[in-house]
Order: C-alpha cells, then structure tokens, then sequence
C-alpha cells in the first residue's frame, strides 16, 4: 500500500488518525484499554480509580512525541517517505 502512495496522501492519513484516533491494532489496544479498566474499577474499592492508559502498553516509545510544530510534524512525514521508498511530489514539480 505505501509503495502506491505519495507522502502528501501519507500525511493525510496521519493526520486523520491525530483527529479520528489510532487506526489499525492500536485501536484495538484503545478499546481494550477501556475494557480493562471499566472491569477494575467495578472490582475495586474506593481510592485510585484505573485509567484505559493503565492497561495499553507501549509498543514503540520513541514513535510519538506528543507537541512539537508543523515543521518537525514535516520533517517526520519526509523521513518516514525516505525509509519507505516513497516519492516526493514536490521535488518533482519543481524540476
């Protein structure tokens, strides 16, 4: 799939899970997470209620860096396009 997309459309995608939420397992592991906690909380007593975060765990922990402005977001999207052998639409228009 990512060799029939350009970095513009990658983008898009990221940047509809950033509104939507994660797409694909790490949605699972959202929904779990919720699951998870509802049960420990209807089992628990008063105090520290368990949060959804308490029971997601964290596949890839330099991945996301919440913050940062639009150029590092741009820099993040070029790079990941370098790795996957995508093309950059922009480098061929101004040619």
């Amino acid at each position: 799939m990512l060799a029939d997309i350009d970095s513009a459309e990658l983008a898009e995608w990221m940047a509809y899970e950033h509104v939507t939420g994660p797409l694909g397992p790490e949605r699972g592991d959202v929904l779990h997470g919720i699951l998870a906690a509802t049960v420990a909380n209807a089992n628990r007593g008063k105090g520290k209620k368990a949060d959804p975060k308490d029971f997601i765990p964290t596949w890839d922990q330099g991945a996301r860096k919440q913050g940062g402005d639009w150029q590092q977001m741009l820099a993040q999207v070029q790079a990941m396009n370098r790795r996957l052998g995508g093309t950059d639409l922009r480098e061929r228009s101004h040619a």
